[in-house]
């Protein structure tokens, strides 16, 4: 791959991840209509109420969830400048972690999201790799004085 292609290569990918995140940010901002009774009574797999009782708990802090949303938002909107990638790539890996991390502990069964989001997770590490010689300095500063 020539410089050029890795260029646009690397900017489709900051523009997805950045479209992502601002979706997805946005997202916890906007009220999920009410079950109804007969989907709430339903039986639920075992794993579904592990995620049902998670994101509950991360909703019920009354600040987690929303927090979560202004930092994608924000991490997105960092991506989506260009400018700022770099700062909105590095910001995002506990993010993209995190959510490859939950489908690998909590839905293992669904290969094709656990997949898709070990792509999120991969794409979010190979923007930092792309820009690695910007953040050499911060990390490999061996100068003591």
């Amino acid at each position: 791959m020539n410089k050029r292609s890795l260029r646009i290569f690397v900017f489709l990918i900051r523009i997805a991840l950045g479209l992502l995140f601002v979706y997805g940010g946005v997202q916890k901002f906007i009220p999920k209509p009410p079950r109804s009774k007969t989907e709430a009574a339903a039986e639920l797999p075992g794993h579904v109420v592990k995620i049902k009782e998670y994101i509950g708990g991360m909703k019920g802090t009354g600040y987690f969830w929303p927090v979560l949303g202004v930092t994608e938002i924000v991490c997105g909107l960092l991506l989506l400048s260009q400018v700022f990638a770099l700062l909105g790539a590095v910001m995002l890996v506990p993010v993209t972690l995190h959510i490859f991390l939950f489908h690998l502990f909590l839905e293992p069964h669904e290969r094709g999201e656990l997949l898709l989001t070990a792509l999120y997770l991969l794409a979010n590490i190979g923007l930092i790799a792309y820009e690695f010689p910007k953040l050499k300095p911060v990390f490999l500063n061996l100068k003591t004085t």
